[in-house]
């Protein structure tokens, strides 16, 4: 949708970013222990994400790997956020509550059997598709172990997902890839 924006536009858009500090990561759950160790196998982080995984490509969800959760861990919570999207908060891409921990990961496309409602209210993965012009934008994937499992009975958007995690949350892991059209 926003690649149909003129790049005049992402360029006059260029300076208004949500930021870093209000993903869920940084603000809300910026005082929970890190220690989960998330990687994928199709970027490093900080490293570009390949086009395939975004609008302009195929745009399937990039794989993802997870060690390190700590004793206790019933649950597994993937949040994937724009944290350079030109809106007020970070823009949801994907929502994954109540991954199976002892997984280890997703494979490519996979996103979890239930998914809550991305920023634009549907289920499941968003790929990146930042206006061209904008520059680059950090897509923050953010793991967290949960001692019990969330069991949600809709589709959560990210204000719901966040007050089931409340005091659930033991440790936290991210990876952060990036994307920019030219």
């Amino acid at each position: 949708m926003l690649e149909k924006l003129p790049h005049a536009v992402g360029e006059a858009l260029s300076g208004l970013r949500a930021g870093l500090e209000k993903t869920a990561y940084h603000a809300t759950f910026a005082a929970v222990p890190e220690g989960i160790a998330l990687t994928s196998p199709a970027f490093a982080d900080g490293q570009a994400i390949p086009a395939r995984f975004t609008a302009d490509g195929a745009g399937s969800a990039p794989p993802l790997a997870w060690a390190g959760l700590p004793e206790g861990t019933r649950s597994l919570v993937l949040l994937v956020e724009d944290a350079d999207s030109p809106t007020p908060e970070p823009l949801v891409h994907l929502i994954a509550p109540d991954l199976d921990p002892a997984a280890g990961r997703l494979t490519e496309g996979a996103t979890g059997a239930e998914t809550g409602r991305n920023s634009f209210l549907k289920q499941g993965w968003l790929p990146p598709d930042p206006p061209s012009g904008h520059g680059p934008h950090r897509y923050v994937f953010q793991a967290y172990a949960l001692s019990v499992a969330l069991a949600l009975t809709e589709a959560p958007g990210r204000g719901a997902l966040i007050d089931a995690m409340a005091g659930r949350v033991l440790a936290k892991g991210c990876l952060t890839g990036t994307y920019a059209r030219s």
